[in-house]
């Protein structure tokens, strides 16, 4: 749970608390503190020289912590605050490894803030690369209960994978699965086809809380937003590539105003090979 102590990174936090709460989980905590370049040598680390300036950055972020971690919704909660000086891309991804993290909790401001944050951006670069799923939040939920998660799904063989994180995910969290195939006019497919691909995809799954949807719309992620917004889903699930994130979700392109639209929060999954 990566954090710049803003408002958006403290409503991210709380869900993250509650997640903890019901799964006897922990949170690591992360704060990154980048330094201007100059104050940097090419391989990192901060110049001897410059160490007062780092040092008050440091003592600025222990206290933030401090207040931050003496906030009621955390109480008896296990949570390892870590302050490092880096880049914050490479932390989270370090710090998520290092200690073998279910998963990634990050905060947004909204429509602009997604649509900044997922154009080049840490936190793009960490949904494109995690191998983790990532949950992105961007309102404050008092009571963060998922009792509909709708999953997207190509229905295709090679996210068989995938899918089962995404399964196991759903029974985690109690939530009924919704996966739903998004039917557009460029690559329509009739439901007998849809039913073939479904039975190869779900065969060996142990899981009955799903219900499988099509979804007919003008564009993939028009219909993703429609259809959530039709059932009141509490969450939505989209895979991602590892390189190429997003961008080229279904192979084709999705853009960002899938997340930019969104009123509930999203996770996304790496699609596994």
């Amino acid at each position: 749970m990566p954090t710049d102590f803003s408002e958006q990174a403290e409503n991210a936090l709380k869900v993250a608390a509650q997640l903890a709460r019901k799964n006897n989980g922990e949170i690591y905590l992360l704060h990154m503190i980048e330094l201007p370049a100059d104050m940097t040598n090419p391989v990192g680390e901060t110049r001897s020289n410059d160490l007062p300036e780092a040092l008050f950055f440091m003592k600025m972020a222990k206290k933030k912590f401090d207040e931050l971690l003496a906030r009621p919704y955390l109480k008896d909660l296990k949570v390892h605050d870590t302050v490092e000086i880096n880049q914050a891309f490479d932390g989270i991804m370090e710090t998520s490894k290092k200690h073998g993290c279910d998963f990634i909790v990050m905060g947004s401001q909204g429509a602009t803030g997604f649509k900044e944050m997922f154009i080049g951006s840490n936190t793009e670069k960490v949904v494109r690369t995690s191998d983790i799923p990532v949950l992105v939040i961007k309102n404050e939920h008092p009571d963060f209960e998922v009792r509909n998660f709708v999953f997207a799904t190509n229905l295709e063989e090679t996210g068989k994978e995938t899918l089962k994180k995404v399964v196991n995910f759903a029974e985690q969290i109690g939530a009924k699965l919704h996966l739903v195939y998004i039917n557009t006019a460029n690559e329509f497919i009739t439901s007998n086809e849809t039913d073939k691909k479904l039975k190869k995809c779900i065969e060996g799954f142990d899981f009955d809380n799903y219900e499988f949807h099509i979804y007919n719309d003008e564009s993939i992620e028009e219909g993703i937003l429609n259809f959530s917004s039709k059932i009141n889903a509490d969450l939505m699930g989209i895979a991602t590539h590892g390189r190429k994130g997003l961008s080229h979700f279904f192979n084709g392109s999705i853009s960002e105003d899938l997340v930019n639209h969104a009123n509930s929060p999203v996770i996304t999954f790496k699609l596994q090979k």
